[in-house]
C-alpha cells in the first residue's frame, strides 16, 4: 500500500468549532466522535445520522470511448451502464490482487468514479496507463470535490420532505445530479450502514454550507452527526467490508468474498481475469474473508492474529464494540479448514471469537 501524508477533510474546520475529536483512519484525517458514542449510535439506529465520508479519491472520465476503456480493465461489466445508475468493481493486477475498490457512476458527460484516497496516487496511474488508443479524458477532481452522507431509518422520509428527493424510488447505486438548497451536487442511494442512506458529491466551495444545512435538517428530527468510531461499529453489524481495512492488495476477490457484489463472470477480458476465473473453476480459496463475534467487549486492534492449538489461521483486520451484540465484533481471514458459521479461534490476547453468518 503506498505512503500517503494525512488526508484532511474538507469540513475539517466545521468539526473543530464544534468540537469533534479527530482521529486518523486509512490515512484520512475524519471526526472520530462528536458526542458520545452511545448518542450517536441510538441517533443512527433510531433516527438518523450524518457523517463525513471524505475518504474517497474522485476521478472523472470522459470522452465516447469511457465505458469502453473502463469495460475493458474492472472486473464488472459496465459497457452498458445507463446514465443515472452505479456500479461496484475492482481494479486488480494480472496476479488477481485487489489494487483499488472502484464505485463507478454514469452521468450524463462523464463517469464519476470513486476510489479510496489513501491509494489516490497509484489508482489514477494504474488508470491512465491503460489509456492507449481511446478517446478518454482522465481527470482528478479529489481536491475540487467532496462529500458527505446522510444515513438512517428516517433518513428517506425526512430527505423526500425537504427535498424531493425520492430515495425509496431509487435504486441501490443510482445517481442524480441536484441542487440542495440551490447548490449544485450529486446524490447517491448508498447504504454505509444497512439503511436508505444519501450521499452527497459536491464542490467543496459548497460542501460546507450544505453540511451546515443537512445537520440542521438531521437535528430538528432527532438525529445526530456522527464519527468514525460509531459509523465502524454500524457498518461492521451491517456486515460491509471496508476498502483498505478488509480486502485490499494482500488479497483475491474470493479471498475477499467479494465476487458476488464486485466481479461479473460474463463479461470479455480483463485484467486479472485469469485468476478470477481459475479461482472460480477450482471452486475453493486457501483462506475466506469471515465476520467475527469475540469474547469480550474490548475490540483487538487489526493486525491481530487468530489461531488454533497455537497454529496461525488469519489475522482480525477491522473492529468495533458492538451495542447490538454487547460485545466486540469484527471482520478477519481464516483458512477455509476453519472458516464456517460456529468455528471458535484463538485471539491472541486469550479471548476467542467465534465465526458468524
Amino acid at each position: 500500500m503506498e505512503a500517503a501524508n494525512q488526508i484532511e477533510t474538507p469540513l475539517i474546520e466545521l468539526h473543530q468549532a464544534a468540537g469533534a475529536k479527530l482521529a486518523n483512519y486509512h490515512g484520512c484525517v475524519l471526526p472520530e466522535t462528536f458526542s458520545t458514542f452511545e448518542d450517536e449510535y441510538r441517533a443512527a439506529r433510531e433516527s438518523l445520522a450524518i457523517f463525513d465520508t471524505n475518504w474517497h479519491a474522485i476521478i472523472n472520465l470522459a470522452g465516447p470511448d469511457r465505458l469502453r476503456y473502463l469495460n475493458a480493465i474492472v472486473s464488472s461489466d459496465i459497457k452498458n451502464l445507463k446514465e443515472g445508475s452505479g456500479s461496484l468493481a475492482l481494479l486488480l493486477n494480472p496476479q488477481g490482487r485487489i489494487l483499488a475498490e472502484l464505485e463507478i457512476y454514469a452521468l450524463k458527460d462523464r463517469l464519476l468514479t470513486l476510489s479510496h484516497a489513501s491509494l489516490r496516487q497509484r489508482t489514477v496511474e494504474a488508470l491512465d496507463k491503460y489509456i492507449i488508443m481511446d478517446d478518454v479524458t482522465l481527470e482528478d477532481v479529489t481536491d475540487k470535490l467532496g462529500s458527505l452522507a446522510i444515513e438512517g431509518p428516517h433518513a428517506a422520509r425526512t430527505i423526500e420532505k425537504a427535498y424531493g428527493f425520492d430515495l425509496d424510488a431509487m435504486p441501490d447505486l443510482a445517481i442524480r445530479s441536484v441542487h440542495i438548497d440551490s447548490m449544485p451536487c450529486e446524490i447517491i442511494r448508498h447504504s454505509h450502514f444497512g439503511y436508505v442512506g444519501m450521499e452527497v458529491i459536491a464542490p467543496q466551495k459548497s460542501l460546507k454550507q450544505i453540511w451546515q444545512n443537512l445537520l440542521e435538517l438531521v437535528r430538528s428530527r432527532g438525529g445526530l452527526p456522527i464519527g468514525m468510531k460509531t459509523l465502524e461499529s454500524l457498518r461492521l453489524e451491517a456486515g460491509i467490508p471496508f476498502y483498505p481495512a478488509d480486502f485490499n492488495d494482500t488479497v483475491i476477490p474470493h479471498e475477499a468474498a467479494v465476487e458476488t457484489t464486485h466481479i461479473s463472470f460474463t463479461k470479455g477480458c480483463y485484467t486479472g481475469q485469469e485468476i478470477v476465473e481459475r479461482v472460480r473453476s477450482r471452486g475453493q480459496v486457501n483462506r475466506r474473508r469471515v465476520r467475527l463475534k469475540f469474547s469480550s467487549p474490548e475490540p483487538p486492534p487489526p493486525g491481530t492474529r487468530l489461531s488454533i492449538d497455537g497454529k496461525e489461521l488469519g489475522l482480525v483486520t477491522s473492529s468495533a464494540f458492538s451495542p447490538k451484540e454487547n460485545t466486540a465484533i469484527g471482520m478477519g481471514y481464516s483458512r477455509r479448514e476453519h472458516d464456517s458459521p460456529g468455528s471458535l479461534l484463538e485471539v491472541d490476547d486469550g479471548t476467542t471469537a467465534e465465526i458468524v453468518t
